[in-house]
């Protein structure tokens, strides 16, 4: 119906993504919604799990998700990542997912990688592992990530994989921030 007073009718305009953050969740709202998109994802769309995802990892992992934010305020969670410790000097990373609506943007995979290795980093990490999925395991390895070995989880093929810790400089606050063009 507006078409005719675009300037170019019929080529929609692209609006920029939103400004994007990834930290560890601290808030109650945050992590509400860490735990209903994971659960979206990994029991609802994959079907990995029954009605929940929730293990016993969840009792002692730090919760990561990366938001979109509006005027400086985060807005919503679209990126989820869990990071946790396995025995000392050895942590974990898992359960990384993304907003259907927002995996086209590109960055929030990083953002949730960096933020969850440089945390376990800052945190002792001397190792750091995460179990991914078969269809992930190029783009962990763009990410300083290592293959080790095939694994099966929940009937699905998978990976361990070991991150180059050198590539993730200790940090306990979320230093990463950037515009998502």
């Amino acid at each position: 119906m507006f078409d005719a007073l675009l300037p170019n009718p019929g080529v929609r305009p692209v609006f920029p993504a939103p400004p994007l953050s990834a930290e560890v969740a601290r808030e109650s709202w945050q992590i509400a919604a860490y735990f209903r998109l994971r659960r979206e994802i990994f029991a609802l769309e994959q079907g990995l799990f029954g009605e929940t995802d929730r293990d016993a990892h969840d009792d002692v992992a730090t919760p990561i998700v990366a938001q979109t934010q509006i005027a400086g305020m985060p807005d919503r969670v679209v990126g989820v990542v869990r990071i946790y410790p396995e025995r000392d000097g050895v942590w974990f990373g898992g359960r990384l997912g993304v907003d259907p609506s927002f995996r086209r943007v590109g960055a929030i995979g990083t953002a949730l990688i960096t933020e969850a290795v440089s945390t376990a980093h800052a945190f002792g990490a001397r190792q750091f592992f995460a179990t991914v999925q078969e269809r992930n395991v190029r783009y962990f390895c763009r990410h300083h990530f290592e293959p080790l070995r095939e694994l099966d989880v929940c009937g699905r093929p998978h990976r361990l994989m070991a991150a180059a810790l050198d590539a993730y400089p200790p940090a306990l606050s979320s230093q990463w921030q950037r515009r998502v063009a």
